[in-house]
Formats: structure tokens, sequence, C-alpha cells
């Protein structure tokens, strides 16, 4: 385990916090602020403890430089709703006018930095970057759990040069995968969803040899379909994934569980045309969107004697309506069930929010990324980076 920031003194210490601010912005406004809130355990538990508290974060994908689409203003706005005090909002994230303000931070006091990838040595590490961020700081917490499978000059860099430790969103991330690795009630059911299959081949192998039973939907589905040599018309697929998926069927055998029906239209942007086929009877030129109802009855079936599921990535094309339907009945699904559920990041977690079933969950992670690659067994730079405990 890692030392968090309740095995620390932070009394009168000025404190580098990290966390995962990158929400969904709509009309200049904060659309989703769960991350936000995710972190408020952590930050009251410095100011309480009289800490000055520095947040940073990315917002986005900015190419190195500012863009004035994705500055964190209104982050720092909604943050100051949710504690009930202002948070001063700085207009980058290292130079000498953030040293100012650093300088001059009370205890109890809360500054918010620029977007940290306003700047290209953040995502590469650079360690003049990082002792910037570093600077008038005497203390570093990672809270970001989103982003500890990056090391980026924010995550790990400033980790290097500060007394590091965690979170206390974190440390709550790490202390369920632990034990969701080590200790899996069974029997184990793995859902892995979304678009590609390269992204989760060391967690869909991993899961080969840990689940009882592996269910795959999304787009990931299609290039096994491929595989197997069935039509796909115009769908999304990976061809040069086909022997990764051909190996894995191999593999998995009977406890592979694929989609037996789908939901097809001529374009996403048609969804009254929309068909429901068998997966061998997709039409020439059609796209295959969601999953199909004997589908999702065929994967509830597989669900009830469940000790422990794992679910990451959509079922189908999630952000568009009518083709959410599958992926939120999984959520529906899961949240009915007397396992252990544990949900990783992004659309899932949407999801599952979405069907109002957070709180049915064992866990819903902040990362998708780092949900992924922590259960494939893979370090975390971010994490590793912290003092053990």
């Amino acid at each position: 385990m890692k030392k968090t920031v309740k095995d620390v003194e932070v009394q009168g210490k000025k404190a580098l916090v990290r966390v995962d601010f990158n929400v969904p912005l709509k009309n200049g406004e904060v659309a989703d602020d769960a991350r936000i809130r995710g972190a408020l355990p952590t930050i009251r538990y410095l100011i309480e403890n009289g800490a000055g508290v520095i947040l940073c974060s990315h917002l986005g994908r900015p190419k190195g430089k500012p863009d004035d689409a994705l500055r964190m203003d209104p982050v720092a706005r909604r943050l100051s709703e949710l504690l009930g005090a202002e948070v001063k909002k700085l207009d980058d994230c290292i130079g000498e006018a953030v040293n100012r303000a650093k300088a001059e931070l009370k205890p109890g006091g809360v500054l918010m930095l620029e977007n940290t990838r306003f700047h290209d040595g953040e995502k590469a590490n650079d360690d003049g970057f990082a002792a910037q961020l570093a600077q008038g700081v005497d203390l570093f917490v990672n809270d970001a759990f989103g982003a500890a499978h990056r090391a980026h000059g924010s995550t790990e860099g400033v980790a290097r040069l500060l007394p590091a430790v965690s979170g206390l969103l974190m440390a709550r991330e790490i202390e369920v995968l632990e034990r969701l690795v080590a200790n899996p009630a069974p029997p184990v059911v793995a859902i892995f969803g979304g678009a590609k299959i390269s992204d989760k081949i060391g967690v869909l192998e991993r899961f080969l040899q840990k689940a009882d039973t592996l269910m795959i939907g999304g787009a990931m589905a299609n290039t096994f379909f491929l595989a197997k040599g069935l039509e796909i018309g115009e769908s999304l697929a990976e061809t040069d994934s086909l022997e990764t998926a051909g190996e894995i069927l191999e593999k998995g055998g009977d406890r592979l569980m694929l989609p037996v029906d789908v939901v097809v239209a001529e374009s996403p942007d048609l969804p009254d045309g929309r068909r429901t086929v068998a997966v061998d009877a997709v039409p020439a030129g059609w796209k295959i969107l969601d999953i199909g109802p004997e589908t999702v009855k065929r994967f509830s079936d597989g669900l009830k004697s469940a000790g422990t599921v794992v679910w990451n990535g959509p079922m189908g094309m999630f952000e568009k309506s009518p083709f959410d339907e599958g992926t939120r009945a999984v959520a529906e699904i899961l949240a009915e069930l007397d396992a252990e559920t544990y949900i990783g990041g992004g659309d899932s977690g949407s999801a599952v929010k979405q069907a109002g079933a957070v709180d049915k969950m064992t866990h819903v992670s902040t990362g998708g990324g780092a949900f992924l690659e922590y259960l494939e067994g893979r370090t975390l730079p971010g994490v590793a980076a912290l003092e053990d405990a």
C-alpha cells in the first residue's frame, strides 16, 4: 500500500494536488461534475487540517499550447460552488505569477492552476516543467487515478521531487482494485466492449486466465465476427487484429460469449430505419451499431450466477440514441445482481449513472485506461512514484 494524505503532517504545508478534472464541458460550463465531487474528500481534508491547496489537472487534448475552449475556469467555478469557498483560478500552471500566488497562499486557501497540457513539458514528463510545478510546494498529493497510467510531469515527474502520497480517492481505487485482483468471488464474469481489441489485448488475455466467462460487445465484437468469417457490412472493425481475435477465440472456447444478434442501420444518422438481425445476416453496406435483445437475454442469463463482474466498454454506439439501449440494458442487469460489480470508467460509468445504479455497484472506477492497465497487472507510473506505507 501507499502512504496517503492522512499518513503525513499537512498543517501549515502547501500541497500540490494532482486531480482528474478532465470533465465534459457544455456551453462553457461543466456538464458532469462527478470527477470534481470525487476529489472533494481530499481537498476538504487538506483545508480542514490547515494546508494551502494548489490544484492541477489536464482538460481535453490541447496540443501543448493554450486553447481557450479548454481553460480550467468553468471547473474552478463549479468547485467553488461545491466547496462553498472561493477557488482562485490562475492563468498558467508555471511561471512568476504562479510562484507569487503560491507564496501568498494561506492555510485553508485553494488555488487552481491552468490546464497542465497547455505546456509540452507535461506529456513529455520534462524535468524542468516538473521542477516549476514543484516550486514553492512542500508536499505532492496524487488523487488522479484516471491519469495514473500516464508518466507525465504532473503525475510522475513532481513525485520524484517532493514527498509524494496518495489522495483519498486514489487510495480507495488502489484498495478496491487490489482486492479485486487478489481475491475475486467466483464465478468471475468479465464484460468488454468499446471499439478496439488492440487497446485491450493484455486485459483480455489476463481475463482468459482469471474469468469463468468473457462477454464481448461493442465494435470490438465485429473484429471477432470477421475472424469467424462472418460478413459485417460497413461496420467498424480492426482488420490488423484478426489474428489476435482468432487466438482469443481459440483460447476462450465455450467461455467466450459473442453477440448472437445485432442492431444495424445504414447510418447512425438514420436510426428510424434500424433493424435487428442475426450476426450472420448483416446486410451489405449496413453498420452494426448495438447488441440485440437476444444477446441482452443471453448475457443476462450468463450473469445470474456470477460472484464477481468486471465491466469496461459500451455495447454499441452509446453516445447516439437509440444505439445506447444495449449498454443501458447491461447496466440495469448488473444493478439487480447479488454479485460484486466493478465498473471501469468512461461510457460504462456513464451508463451506470444514467441507469441510476451507481449506488448498486460495488465500485465505479474514475479511470478507464488506468482501470484496465491495473487489472492487466501493469505498473501505473502515477502510483509507483508515491511513497510506500
